[in-house]
């Protein structure tokens, strides 16, 4: 016999230890990449006004920060820079003397065992805001390229482990892993921002980096939100290019991209769970309308249930201690 009476499946879910050893998805801190926002100075840390907790900080105050979600068993951060100045090519993004830069060699000579990715993009260091070159009031593509392999390569030579291209044009993987290649960096990894849309959730990430466009809009390169299809031949050709592992951005209202991402590809997937996903969060917890806690391990369980391998949040240092503490509500 078959079917209900006989099979119950609320057998298994009676009590918190019945539930927990049949629990298909688990949350662990080592799956956690936490973004930095970094800037020249020192003992510098200013908050967010959109992204509540999150801060810039200048290099020292990066690498102390590091530490803490190191013993938290969070294993890797990516970084972001503000620039000093800004110019209509974002040179900035390339200099050895960059924030950038400065922090990765501090954290590779404080935390050696951390991993340290490095974000590819011009449009924290750009004057007009675009990730690229712009001629003409469009970006040029293949003008962008030589100067996103310049900065990948300034930040390999300063030791990151992992860059990661979020700039979305045409070629950019290739172009990055000929460039390391050619200057002795064959073993530092490419995380491209394959399916990247074009997503009114980066409005707190353009506050921190203060990279609104300062024009039109990202869409002529950024991806169109409603193309599934097209994001798995995005995820194709960055992986033909070179790319080791590949990106969802962003991750709440793309699950279903990260799905079919991890049916059709074997090669590591990572989800961002980007700023606007976050600031949601904390001012409905703020106004007391849902429980943080609960909903912030809802949503990671859901990023990993369909298909991350890794997660980049700005929840990571949070969600690893409650782990620590032994206080998921899951």
């Amino acid at each position: 016999m078959t079917g209900f009476p006989t099979i119950r499946l609320r057998r298994f879910r009676r009590t918190k230890a019945l539930r927990s050893l049949v629990r298909e998805t688990r949350l662990s801190p080592d799956r956690f990449v936490a973004p930095l926002f970094v800037r020249h100075g020192s003992d510098r840390h200013e908050e967010i006004s959109s992204l509540p907790g999150v801060f810039r900080l200048s290099p020292d105050l990066a690498v102390a920060e590091a530490r803490e979600l190191q013993k938290l068993g969070v294993p890797a951060v990516i970084l972001f820079g503000l620039p000093e100045r800004k110019d209509d090519v974002g040179s900035e993004a390339w200099a050895e003397s960059g924030a950038v830069q400065e922090t990765v060699r501090r954290l590779k000579d404080s935390t050696p065992d951390l991993v340290v990715m490095t974000d590819v993009c011009l449009d924290e260091y750009t004057s007009h805001g675009h990730c690229g070159v712009v001629r003409n009031g469009e970006v040029d593509n293949d003008a962008t390229l030589p100067l996103l392999a310049q900065t990948a390569v300034s930040q390999a030579r300063a030791g990151a482990d992992v860059v990661a291209p979020s700039d979305m044009m045409d070629g950019r993987v290739a172009a990055i892993r000929r460039a390391l290649d050619a200057e002795g960096f064959p073993d530092v990894a490419i995380l491209a921002y394959s399916a990247k849309s074009a997503s009114a959730f980066y409005g707190p990430f353009r506050e921190a980096v203060d990279s609104t466009p300062k024009f039109g809009d990202r869409r002529g390169y950024q991806m169109e939100p409603g193309n599934r299809r097209e994001a798995m031949r995005e995820i194709a050709f960055d992986l033909e290019e070179g790319a080791d592992a590949v990106l969802v951005k962003p991750a709440l209202a793309y699950l279903d991209v990260i799905r079919e991402a991890r049916n059709r590809f074997d090669a590591p997937i990572g989800a961002y769970n980007v700023s606007g996903e976050y600031a949601m969060v904390k001012a409905a917890a703020k106004n007391g309308w849902v429980d943080e806690k609960k909903i912030v391990t809802e949503i990671l369980t859901g990023i990993f249930r369909a298909g991350a391998d890794f997660v980049l949040t700005y929840h990571a240092k949070d969600a690893a201690g409650w782990i620590a503490e032994g206080s998921l509500p899951l």
